[in-house]
């Protein structure tokens, strides 16, 4: 009996340990959601801070505007002013003469501009319109930079990066190439997630590595097992994952990363699924494969596998199909054509690329399209997909 006392004494005490430590967890939970009240509510006041400054630039922008184009001012009274507010309101930064004309200048860009676009200046900071007013050539490129930073929620060095990868002369000059599959499955506007080419440069890969194994197809065709490809692969693949926040936000912002060789078993065997995310938006995974050289039709075959046994085996039951994305070197345009046309499974074919594009040749490309198209119609047009598909995102955002 004297050998038990101890031992039950000392379940009772743990047994007390347990019971105090549950009443902490509830504790810290409550804790846990006031922080959560705070921040929301210094979100909102930000929210509103920015909202009132933004729509008082455009009202000194206004204010200036229409004294100049009624002739009561001259460009001189515009120093004046500069020098009037620094007298009189000392310590009040902003609003010196250049900043004054940029305020002209930001409204009359979008004085004639749709309400719904707008309604998107006050959603970004001062600097992030300046980024976009001082960089866009176009009323459609302002609206499509409009549309993206809020959608994404760029920060203004992301936004810069954006210019500097030509994003909206891609998106007008290349836009995605899905199977007829993919629209089917998922909507007409489903392809506008995607990109035509993703930039890779963060990863500071030797371009001439991946050039030499895209001159080695030409002789040896789809051979990944030569030594070179494996340490391309090797270099893409655990490059994408050291950077994988960068590399999400080259993706989009409904991304969410799930997996890296993400293990595929059927009928016995085991594969590995090189990247594997999930779209918030189009509610379904994404397969991701990385192929080192130029794309060759047999490479859906592959792709198609995966999808299958992600629809079998690990979509849930309230998710969609599965979308496939084949990231390649380079491609044939008119042999992705071909090769998506008879595809049965909703995929993709992209490129990556390891330098910034040429933003002159972007440029000039943006010309030719411009004077090809017929007198009359808008460059709006071929981005109408890309908009229409943002602001149905928004809107589905918004009532969740």
């Amino acid at each position: 009996m004297n050998d038990r006392k101890p031992v039950m004494k000392r379940k009772a005490v743990a047994t007390r340990a347990v019971a105090k430590a549950e009443p902490i967890d509830l504790v810290e939970t409550s804790f846990a959601e006031v922080v959560g009240l705070i921040e929301q509510a210094r979100q909102r006041a930000y929210q509103a801070v920015n909202s009132e400054l933004v729509g008082l630039y455009w009202r000194i922008g206004q204010y200036i505007s229409a004294k100049l184009e009624a002739a009561a001012w001259g460009e001189g009274v515009v120093d004046s002013l500069a020098q009037h507010l620094a007298r009189t309101i000392p310590g009040q930064r902003g609003f010196t003469r250049r900043n004054l004309f940029r305020m002209r200048q930001f409204f009359e860009a979008y004085s004639t501009a749709d309400k719904e676009v707008t309604a998107l200046l006050t959603q970004l900071p001062w600097t992030h319109n300046l980024v976009i007013l001082t960089q866009s050539k176009r009323p459609e490129e302002r609206e499509f930079y409009l549309r993206l930073a809020v959608q994404e929620k760029w920060t203004s060095r992301e936004l810069e990066r954006q210019y500097s990868l030509g994003t909206f002369e891609r998106a007008v000059l290349s836009p995605a190439k899905v199977s007829a599959a993919l629209t089917q499955m998922h909507g007409a506007d489903a392809g506008s997630a995607f990109k035509d080419a993703y930039s890779v440069e963060f990863l500071h890969l030797q371009a001439q590595r991946h050039g030499q194994c895209i001159a080695d197809d030409l002789v040896h065709v789809g051979d990944r097992h030569r030594p070179g490809h494996r340490a391309v692969d090797a270099d893409l693949h655990s490059g994408l994952l050291g950077q994988l926040r960068t590399f999400l936000v080259e993706l989009g912002r409904d991304f969410c990363f799930v997996g890296s060789e993400f293990p595929v078993q059927v009928g016995g065997r085991d594969f590995a699924l090189d990247l594997l995310f999930f779209h918030r938006g189009l509610n379904c995974l994404v397969a991701i494969e990385l192929k080192v050289d130029r794309f060759e039709p047999e490479h859906l075959g592959k792709l198609n596998f995966y999808l299958e046994a992600l629809d079998r085996d690990v979509r849930k039951p309230h998710e969609n199909p599965a979308i496939g994305v084949l990231l390649c070197a380079s491609k044939d345009s008119e042999v992705v054509e071909y090769a998506l046309s008879r595809s049965l499974s909703p995929a993709l074919v992209a490129q990556y690329q390891t330098q910034l594009p040429d933003k002159q040749m972007l440029a000039a490309k943006l010309h030719e399209f411009y004077a090809r198209r017929a007198p009359g119609t808008e460059i709006g047009d071929a981005l109408a997909p890309v908009i229409a598909a943002q602001t149905v995102r928004e809107k589905s955002r918004d009532q969740t």
